[in-house]
């Protein structure tokens, strides 16, 4: 069957459908020897020799499903042009390389998905799912009600309307507050960037759930595989919905 090649590629777990589409433009994909750099060109994966780089591709893998407490001090990604430590360096002993689902910035922490899977990470990420992502948040300062009822509402930042769900918060230290909260995207460094809006530094910020996965037990900087019950239920299969 033919399919588009980007689908390909992130099927063959190299990496996700966007950045597939990324290598093909940029010329680092051939089929049967001829470089394809027009998105929407289709392959058959059974008979066609796909390349990236070079490279053959296979789609005969295992796929992996990955639930990481990632610390503070890592980007997300594989590879850094900085030399900074990344997520790749605290998953060993997988026998198939994965990638990050989505991000977490250098400085937050917490609960980050990794997987070889491309249609997983895609339907993962795809903002029709808009699967919710809980937060606990460290600001410098104190809100007052009228702050948290702007938040709530929404404030306004350059890339859109920064408007958490469920904001409330937990605890008030003399110069700092921990709150919780729930977002459905996930725009670049968006709760540091929104609570900057209104005058206030994020000091700490974890991510303690992706749906209804939760962060659980896991310590810092330490990795377990997905069950089959935990994938469904983020893909929000058939079987899922049943229960």
């Amino acid at each position: 069957m033919r399919e588009r090649l980007q689908k390909i590629i992130a099927t063959a777990g190299i990496t996700s459908r966007r950045h597939a589409e990324e290598l093909i433009t940029q010329g680092r994909v051939s089929v049967n020897g001829v470089v394809v750099k027009k998105l929407g060109e289709k392959a058959e994966a059974a008979k066609d020799i796909i390349r990236i780089d070079g490279k053959i591709i296979s789609i005969e893998k295992t796929k992996y499903y990955i639930a990481l407490n990632k610390p503070s001090g890592f980007v997300t990604t594989l590879h850094d042009p900085q030399n900074r430590p990344t997520v790749a360096d605290l998953i060993r002993d997988v026998p198939e390389r994965v990638y990050p689902v989505g991000r977490l910035d250098y400085d937050s922490r917490g609960l980050l998905l990794l997987t070889n899977d491309g249609d997983f990470a895609q339907k993962i990420q795809h903002p029709r799912f808009q699967k919710p992502k809980i937060y606990k948040v460290k600001i410098q300062g104190h809100l007052s009600k009228e702050q948290l009822k702007q938040l709530s509402r929404g404030v306004k930042l350059d890339d859109g309307v920064f408007k958490p769900e469920n904001l409330r918060v937990e605890k008030y230290n003399d110069k700092s507050s921990w709150l919780r909260l729930t977002l459905r995207e996930g725009r670049n460094r968006i709760i540091r960037r929104g609570f900057e809006a209104i005058g206030y530094r994020v000091a700490s910020l974890m991510r303690e759930a992706i749906g209804d996965l939760k962060l659980g037990t896991l310590k810092e900087a330490e990795w377990r595989y997905l069950t089959k019950k935990e994938i469904n239920m983020l893909l929000d299969n058939a079987e899922s919905q049943k229960r």
